[in-house]
């Protein structure tokens, strides 16, 4: 199996059960907070880990408990973790989720160590891009990180994924030119490109984003499954899976770990991103963001 690295961000995620995604203004109640570790970042290698592959995370957390938890963690799912920096007077970063009845989330993030991550620290980690095949990217840590790891990773002849979330608000184009497959959703697609996808756009905003470099574009829709966009392939749809959801969290995330996954074993891109959203659709029927995570054995076991 090839190797997955995973340069982004870590967080300790806290989470609260509400009635309903509060209004501009309103103060709504919750019972209890829940504390789950969590990170884009974080959540793609944890999958990965699950889903028994060869990953090792590249961020930075700080000296505190909640870094070391999310280590911890991250190491029971057999991921490596000895290159994760720790910084010293610096919070590990932190966010806050509320999830609604309907199973949708919002969340506000407290970057903390991951605004930390600089591309002085990839130069120091080339070694780790270097031994992998594949490397995976978030928008959590600076974007002038990301933009930088990703053109050293092309310029080694590494399968580049990204996952542009959150969506800056300058999107450097440049960036483009180094992602060989690219996972937004349909918000972020639409961030990206200015085009709604509802609006039956879906096909002209791909096209705008492959224009620009991009091998792949793959697209999270959640109930309507996914739409691929492929250099190789063309325009494919994975239909949904229907199921029960309870929290969105991190589905996304692992979604694009067991698409990296895939991928790693050698499939092609349409079996990758059907696996992936068996994986995805299991994810959305448990509370938080890794404790949401299937095992391999538990995705093999389910019969949708």
């Amino acid at each position: 199996m090839d190797k997955l690295l995973i340069v982004g961000s870590l967080n300790m995620d806290m989470v609260a059960d509400v009635d309903h995604t509060p209004l501009t203004g309103e103060t709504i109640l919750t019972r209890e907070i829940t504390l789950i570790p969590g990170g884009k970042g974080a959540n793609q290698a944890y999958a990965a880990g699950k889903l028994k592959a060869d990953v090792t995370m590249f961020g930075a957390v700080g000296e505190d408990g909640y870094g070391n938890t999310l280590l911890e963690n991250l190491a029971k799912a057999g991921v490596h973790v000895e290159n994760v920096i720790k910084r010293k007077h610096t919070a590990t970063g932190m966010a806050f989720i509320t999830v609604n009845k309907e199973g949708d989330n919002s969340i506000v993030v407290i970057s903390g160590a991951n605004a930390t991550m600089s591309v002085e620290d990839i130069d120091l980690g080339r070694k780790l891009i270097e031994s992998a095949d594949i490397v995976l990217l978030q928008m959590e840590i600076p974007v002038e990180t990301v933009c930088y790891t990703a053109k050293l990773a092309k310029s080694l002849g590494k399968t580049v994924i990204l996952d542009p979330a959150p969506v800056p608000d300058s999107f450097p184009a440049e960036l483009y030119r180094y992602i060989d497959i690219i996972k937004p959703n349909e918000t972020e697609l639409y961030r990206l490109t200015g085009m709604n996808p509802a609006e039956n756009r879906m096909e002209e905003a791909a096209g705008w984003i492959r224009e620009r470099g991009v091998g792949n574009v793959l697209v999270t829709l959640g109930e309507q499954g996914a739409y691929l966009d492929s250099e190789l392939f063309g325009i494919v749809r994975i239909p949904a899976i229907t199921v029960q959801a309870v929290d969105t969290t991190a589905a996304g995330d692992a979604f694009t770990a067991a698409a990296a996954v895939k991928l790693a074993e050698g499939k092609d891109l349409c079996e990758a991103a059907s696996f992936a959203n068996r994986v995805a659709s299991i994810v959305v029927t448990r509370k938080g963001a890794q404790s949401s995570i299937p095992t391999l054995e538990e995705v093999l076991a389910e019969s949708f």
